[in-house]
């Protein structure tokens, strides 16, 4: 009996391990996700605010703003 109690134990801790394996790749794939999504945003912003100083350096604009 205890040969059969110790063998149900170490499997659970093997079913325990291969859980937080796959809990753990599942949070990294969030995370690489994530982080190109907002590395992609921030590309984007740095790029549209690029645009808009040099924008006002040569005087053109885009807005509809007088100016005064």
């Amino acid at each position: 009996m205890k040969k059969v109690l110790a063998r149900f134990h170490r499997q659970q801790r093997g079913a325990t391990a291969i859980e937080y394996a796959l809990i753990v790749g599942l949070v990294a794939l969030g995370i690489a996700v994530g982080a190109k999504q907002l590395g992609g945003d921030i590309s984007s912003g740095f790029t549209a605010l690029g645009t808009t100083v040099k924008n006002m350096m040569t005087g053109t604009s885009s807005g509809s703003g007088s100016g005064t």
